[in-house]
């Protein structure tokens, strides 16, 4: 049986992180995915980097959000020297554009919350949104500036990111499914995939939205990773004419420049969905509100549709940390923001492996708040 410091189940972005967090304190790790690393909700990322909140649920994740968005450079600046090769990171900003007969009150109130929680923004006229974006539609009668926000390129990332983990000596295994735990006296020593055992003194769980399938039968991570698929439908597109700078977002959708003059737009929020496709209802969607945001894509060239499945929670917020079983930690249900918390999860994981405690003050993601729920339930029966 191979033995070694750190397991960790999941190669998306999360997971890869972590290793490569991890390796650098010359821990031996090894990183399993049930396919080939970085092909799943990573890979079809938009890369948007941004902790405004979408919703009032998010509110407990900005100063996660903000947190990692500030360790970004350093953590991209370590990857691209480690592995030599470029993740297409970018810091440009972003226009947050308020459409219909409220607007500039609701582009007010937009900029007043982000201000309250730690995050710089500002209202601008349209006349100034339009000269930095000149083809900007009509439809948006106010605009925010968040000039902090970035962007990254999720596939140049992750094929960075795995050879940075492996030139720091990371082993990935390719199409190694992880079948179950091993648990013995409440402390997990390592996984059984297929029928080999994998000794391990830490676990990390970092498999999206199969997180809490691991196992069939067992209700191990069901109870501690309660993840779910929710399905974000893509396009890439190419534009016959004026291009794009910076991100273009409203509550409809969004628009993504790439370095090679591509848009990435998006997307769709399909609860529960496993298949990954799309559909013309979901491509529809995406283009009425990318030609409202940007009317010059209207014959733009569609290079490529594609799907993801984004790692859900019960409340749509991370779960992150140790479990009340020794050795067992959880990093999943990052949702739609895995890109952007990679930098802080991996820091957080190489903390609670190397000194069992955090700068940072995750106990709001905790993996036992989800048994206490259920446990809080039962009593009340």
């Amino acid at each position: 049986m191979k033995s070694y410091d750190v397991a960790i189940i999941g190669a998306g972005v999360i997971g890869a992180s972590a290793a490569f967090e991890l390796a650098a304190q010359k821990l031996r790790v090894v990183v399993l995915d049930r396919q080939q690393p970085g092909l799943e909700a990573s890979w079809a990322a938009a890369g948007m980097l941004s902790p405004a909140p979408d919703s009032p649920r998010d509110l407990p994740l900005v100063p996660l959000g903000n947190q990692s968005l500030k360790l970004y450079p350093a953590f991209i600046s370590g990857i691209e020297e480690t592995s030599g090769r470029p993740a297409g990171f970018a810091r440009l900003g972003a226009l947050e554009l308020f459409l219909g007969p409220h607007a500039e009150v609701e582009c007010d109130r937009r900029v007043s919350e982000c201000k309250r929680l730690g995050l710089a923004a500002e209202a601008i006229s349209q006349e100034m949104a339009r000269s930095w974006e000149t083809s900007i539609g009509p439809a948006g009668h106010a605009a925010a500036w968040l000039p902090e926000e970035g962007t990254v390129e999720p596939r140049s990332l992750m094929d960075a990111l795995i050879a940075a983990a492996q030139s720091r000596g990371v082993e990935f295994r390719a199409y190694c499914e992880v079948t179950k735990l091993l648990i013995e006296r409440d402390r997990c020593i390592g996984v059984l995939a297929g029928a080999e055992k994998i000794s391990a003194r830490h676990v990390v769980v970092a498999a999206g939205s199969f997180s809490g399938c691991i196992g069939g039968q067992d209700e191990t991570l069901a109870r501690l990773a309660p993840t779910r698929p929710v399905r974000g439908q893509m396009i890439a597109l190419r534009p016959d004419g004026a291009g794009l700078q910076r991100v273009l977002r409203s509550d409809r959708g969004y628009l993504v420049p790439r370095r090679d003059g591509r848009i990435v737009a998006g997307s769709t929020s399909e609860d529960g969905v496993y298949e990954k496709r799309v559909t013309p209802a979901g491509i529809r969607k995406i283009l009425d509100s990318a030609l409202e945001l940007f009317p010059a894509l209207a014959g733009a060239e569609m290079l490529e549709t594609w799907s993801g499945l984004r790692p859900g929670t019960p409340d749509d917020l991370p779960i992150l940390g140790p479990t009340d079983i020794d050795g067992l930690l959880i990093a999943t249900g990052h949702y739609r923001n895995g890109i952007l918390l990679s930098a802080v999860t991996a820091m957080l994981i190489r903390e609670w492996v190397t000194t069992d405690r955090t700068t940072f003050d995750a106990r709001a993601f905790s993996p036992l708040r989800f048994a206490s729920t259920k446990m809080q339930a039962q009593h009340a029966r």
